[in-house]
């Protein structure tokens, strides 16, 4: 196994998909590579908790 680069599907910059990042995906049954890097998901992570705080 060795790093990817993948490409971020919101912000299109590009991020490696590290080797112990992947063995931790497949530890944990995740089929699917990340789709975005590092920010974006972050990012996502703190749209969906603002949307549940404010409901």
């Amino acid at each position: 196994m060795e790093d990817k680069t993948i490409v971020c599907q919101d912000c299109g910059k590009e991020f490696i998909f590290t080797v112990g990042e992947q063995e931790f995906y497949k530890e944990k049954g995740f089929d699917n590579e990340p789709k975005r890097c590092k920010e974006c998901r972050d990012s996502k992570k703190n749209e969906r908790r603002q949307f549940r705080n404010d409901r």
